[in-house]
This record gives structure tokens, C-alpha cells and sequence, in this order.
């Protein structure tokens, strides 16, 4: 059980240190698309979304769809 929590706990702070990681790569680039970031942060694809929905969830970012492309940027 104690294995389990702490799996868990590593994987809490790879999403917070992803959505960290994205928090500062928006706050010098600005808008950009979700898959340039995801590119430019080598980000594993999971560890992305899911820092980018922590993210959304504190209500950090503005998305905007564009063509086939969606942006994103802080609010």
C-alpha cells in the first residue's frame, strides 16, 4: 500500500512540475499552439495534457481553436 502512495506521489509532482514547466514557457513565449509547446518542452505526451488541464483547472489559461490548430496562452 505505502509502494502505491508513493507512485502516486510521483506522479502528482511530475504533473505539477509539467504545468510549471509550461506556466513559465507561456509567460515568455505568449500564444502558441499546444503542439509547438509540447515539442519545444519534450514533454511526455500524458505529462502535457495533464499539466495543461492542472493549469486549466486553476483557470491560468486561454484557449483559442485556430484553423487545425488549437493555441494556448495565459490569462
Amino acid at each position: 500500500m505505502a509502494r502505491v502512495k508513493d507512485e502516486k506521489k510521483g506522479i502528482q509532482e511530475q504533473i505539477i512540475e509539467s504545468a510549471g514547466q509550461i506556466y513559465n514557457y507561456l509567460s515568455n513565449k505568449g500564444e502558441v499552439s499546444i503542439s509547438k509547446m509540447k515539442k519545444d518542452l519534450s514533454l511526455n505526451e500524458n505529462f502535457a495534457e495533464m499539466g495543461l488541464g492542472w493549469l486549466s483547472r486553476e483557470d491560468k489559461l486561454e484557449y483559442t481553436q485556430k484553423a487545425k490548430s488549437v493555441t494556448v496562452k495565459l490569462r
